[in-house]
């Protein structure tokens, strides 16, 4: 049995999607649906079981030999990066994290989690994923942190060779309707085209960057399960591993991909961003992927405008369409 942790979540469910698509059903669904949509990304999946996440911990405290697994893919965290509350942070992302872990590593099961992108901070020492790096990243905010810690504590308990953690850059696609103001912006643009003809983005306030013209590491969730896909097939590949396309684009070219997609005219709007974000935004962020090429994953990621293309015309222009 495959146990994959917020399986019910925007990633998480998309790798369902891709197991399902390769004829795995014998999944364990681990997450906590709450009064979310979540549930609706399950609808068209195919698994054996579902369990609320404390319970999990508690089965799985209470008898190593409770659960029959072959892997655990952890995909369930807290992905706000915009909560406040430190110490829920640091149980969901790092404390869960660990107890996984050390499962895993206990019953010698393959491990796949979730790190994140927001860990290099600023981008001041650069995107590289080479565990040598660990030691010097500033995060800017308490969800990044928290992140940062279990990469931290893998690290430092020299297990980073047993375990494999995903550094996902701005990742977009169906399945990420319940995430709220964490939406990505190709979704956002789609509505808000929807609803008034044009997209509204936040200045620069850097000499070195026209309006719109910051720079992101946008990938499709569809190749994000690809790549997932393959360190599913090959276990020995281990340590953090970026999950970006290696190419940065701007915000424009972004939105122009959405507007052509709908076959309009671009229209933009730039506003001012509002003074608590200005001193921690990131301008630039781009995945360096020699660590996964290293690795052997040789992948072709699909360009910006393939992907943004095929999310709109085939999932939002038909009403939120799930994997």
């Amino acid at each position: 049995m495959i146990i994959v942790t917020g399986g019910a979540g925007f990633i998480g469910s998309a790798f369902i999607w891709k197991l399902n698509s390769e004829g795995i059903g014998d999944i364990l669904i681990v997450d906590r649906l709450g009064s979310t949509d979540k549930w609706k990304n399950l609808v068209n999946r195919r698994y054996a079981d579902y369990i609320h996440k404390d319970t999990f911990l508690e089965k799985l405290d209470a008898s190593n030999s409770y659960f029959n697994a072959t892997a655990i893919i952890h995909m369930g965290a807290c992905s706000s990066t915009t909560e406040r509350d430190a110490d829920y942070l640091i149980e969901n992302n790092y404390r869960y994290s660990r107890i996984l872990a050390e499962w895993s590593l206990a019953n010698s099961i393959p491990f796949i989690y979730a790190s994140s992108a927001a860990t290099y901070g600023d981008g001041s020492h650069g995107f590289s994923d080479d565990a040598s790096t660990l030691e010097i990243l500033q995060p800017l905010n308490m969800y990044a942190y928290s992140k940062h810690m279990f990469d931290l504590w893998a690290s430092r308990n020299k297990v980073l060779n047993r375990i494999t953690g995903l550094r996902f850059f701005n990742v977009f696609g169906p399945n990420e309707y319940h995430k709220g103001h964490m939406i990505s912006m190709v979704y956002r643009a789609f509505q808000q085209i929807q609803e008034s003809g044009s997209v509204k983005l936040f200045k620069s306030y850097r000499t070195e960057y026209r309006d719109g013209e910051q720079l992101r590491d946008f990938i499709y969730v569809k190749d994000c399960t690809e790549v997932m896909w393959w360190l599913f097939q090959n276990p020995q590949k281990t340590g953090i591993l970026n999950l970006g396309t290696g190419q940065a684009r701007t915000w424009n070219d972004l939105i122009r991909a959405v507007f052509s997609a709908l076959g309009k005219e671009t229209a933009i709007e730039y506003i001012e961003m509002p003074e608590h974000m200005r001193d921690r935004y990131q301008y630039f962020t781009e995945a360096s992927i020699t660590g996964l090429r290293e690795a052997g994953c040789t992948y072709s990621f699909r360009t910006l405008e393939d992907a943004v293309g095929d999310y709109v015309t085939t999932y939002l222009t038909d009403g939120e369409r799930s994997l």
